[in-house]
């Protein structure tokens, strides 16, 4: 049976300049698809508009697959490969299947014998880990931290003598909004020497990102950095 293949394109993670984000094949794959698997159909159709998709956007068949997909339903996702079709599957912004509900599908495509081929484009992940001088040998994401304290802290500690122990970058994120609270609570809970990398607004025209020991930051004006994605890089050397 021949299947179709599964595609994973990434998207933009903010703003319009394609041109120095997506290459040019990534771009003109994307455009001739007409089934897709996308975290929100809204965004998807926005991202496929910019591409310059050559189909009219409501005849595009797109199902869901985000945080609140059972495990019991991605096999039906699967159905347009089976029948032949190839399948673009798309995140909210960067890469699908890196800190993404994709990995679920991907998996289970391998799985049905089904072909994945990945596309280039962005990952604030990989961006921020490149830019911020910590090892890029050994690097773990952890993903959200807790919200509110003593867990924040204590993560953060814990973040930190793995570092220092394995020679690795912790890289996590926060909710926007909390970006700033995130900030107070590092420099107040790591060590001086240990080198903290703030990654905000990648690609867009007012990245800012900015790699200095928490004593440095202790000595500068706060970033804003309120209500802006921004990846955080930790290394204790």
């Amino acid at each position: 049976m021949n299947t179709g293949t599964l595609y994973l394109i990434p998207t933009p993670l903010g703003g319009d300049r394609l041109e120095a984000i997506l290459p040019a094949d990534t771009l003109v794959l994307a455009r001739r698809l007409t089934y897709f698997i996308v975290e929100a159909p809204k965004t998807a159709r926005a991202h496929l508009k910019l591409f310059g998709t050559a189909h009219e956007l409501r005849s595009l068949s797109m199902q869901e697959l985000n945080e609140h997909t059972k495990s019991d339903d991605l096999e039906g996702l699967l159905a347009p490969l089976f029948a032949g079709n190839d399948v673009g599957l798309m995140s909210e912004a960067g890469c699908p299947g890196v800190a993404d509900p994709g990995a679920n599908l991907v998996r289970l495509a391998h799985a049905r014998g089904i072909r994945v081929a990945p596309l280039v484009g962005p990952s604030s992940i990989l961006l921020a880990l490149m830019a911020s001088g910590a090892s890029g040998q050994q690097f773990r994401f952890n993903g959200y931290l807790p919200a509110q304290d003593p867990a924040r802290s204590e993560a953060i500690r814990r973040l930190e003598a793995d570092s220092h122990k394995l020679k690795q970058a912790e890289i996590f994120i926060e909710t926007p909004y909390r970006n700033p609270a995130l900030f107070a609570t590092l420099l107040a809970s790591a060590r001086p020497s240990t080198l903290l990398t703030l990654a905000c607004d990648i690609t867009l025209p007012s990245e800012f990102i900015r790699s200095q020991t928490i004593a440095q930051w202790k000595k500068t004006a706060p970033p804003d950095i309120n209500k802006r994605p921004t990846v955080f890089v930790l290394f204790a050397s």
